[in-house]
């Protein structure tokens, strides 16, 4: 219906899936747009609010780009308290001015189960876009954030969750990528995306699919949250991970002794997660250091190499 002929501006969008739509406007700008949003992962409104907000952001960060405003995106039910809402606008409010843009309106229907999200319009150079399909065979993994939101989250609504283990996952959560994405830029990342819910392999999948290579991850260099592998080991997980298994399991080969439920957390969705890189081995240790010093719990975490979308998880005692 859209031929990509038809429509040149439009870089990203038509012909491969995304984390956003680009649009050319000329030889120096383009705009970047997308959408998202979800029902509570947690409890309080304001965080719940700003952690949908940075979810939503992070797609921009991904393409390598700069938010410029967002439109709010607001489900809620009749006869709840307008306070909960208020908190809710003003978490996500507040998250979108750390990150530079502004809020310029929004839309409100009445659902059952309260949502909110943000539709985000964000600016980049035409030339310095970041697909999920630049990765070359010798790049270095990198991930910017640490795994464990979805299985933290969903043990906090089964009531079975640390309130410690709940505070360090909404901080995760609530930092934005955007000091990632431009250390990625400055540091010629040729692929990257954001971990959410497709989980980390079925986003790793993605990304190696559209650059017709494999990845190749190693279990122990991955960073978790705490708690992550005890909710793990009680198998309480979101409904999410089993359709991320059916579906990417196809694509993901596990070598050495692993346990049922460490396969399990790998595939478990994510919420404002981190980035996935693939950063030329040149310049690696340079973008390490300098996402340790902007505060980024990032870690390297593997590599590419010539294939046709697999993602290889192994063990280093193989």
């Amino acid at each position: 219906m859209f031929p990509t002929e038809d429509y040149p501006a439009l870089l990203v969008g038509l012909a491969e899936p995304d984390d956003s739509a680009v649009y050319r406007l000329d030889a120096e700008r383009a705009i970047i747009s997308t959408v998202d949003f979800f029902p509570p992962v947690v409890d309080d409104p304001y965080a719940f609010g700003a952690i949908a907000a940075a979810n939503a952001l992070s797609d921009i960060y991904a393409m390598g780009g700069e938010p410029v405003f967002a439109i709010n995106l607001v489900a809620y039910p009749d006869g709840y308290g307008l306070d909960i809402l208020t908190e809710i606008l003003r978490g996500g409010a507040e998250k979108v001015r750390e990150a530079g843009a502004a809020i310029a309106g929004g839309h409100t229907v009445t659902d059952k189960e309260p949502k909110y999200g943000l539709a985000v319009t964000g600016v980049i150079h035409p030339g310095q876009i970041i697909t999920k399909g630049g990765a070359q065979p010798g790049d270095q993994l990198v991930l910017s954030k640490p795994l464990g939101s979805g299985v933290i989250t969903t043990a906090l609504k089964n009531e079975k969750a640390q309130p410690d283990h709940v505070e360090a996952a909404i901080a995760s959560m609530l930092r934005l990528n955007r000091d990632a994405s431009r250390l990625a830029r400055s540091y010629g990342v040729r692929a990257m995306t954001d971990i959410t819910g497709y989980s980390l392999l079925g986003h790793g999948h993605e990304m190696a699919h559209l650059s017709t290579a494999d990845f190749f991850i190693q279990f122990e260099a991955l960073h978790w949250l705490p708690g992550a592998f005890d909710y793990g080991q009680q198998e309480i997980f979101a409904g999410g991970l089993f359709r991320n298994l059916d579906y990417f399991g196809q694509w993901v080969h596990f070598e050495g002794d692993f346990k049922p439920f460490e396969r399990d957390l790998l595939f478990d969705p994510q919420t404002s997660g981190g980035l996935l890189m693939a950063v030329p081995p040149e310049n690696l240790a340079a973008l390490m250091h300098d996402l340790a010093l902007a505060g980024d719990s990032a870690r390297h975490i593997g590599e590419v190499r010539a294939g046709n979308g697999r993602i290889n998880v192994y063990k280093s005692n193989v």
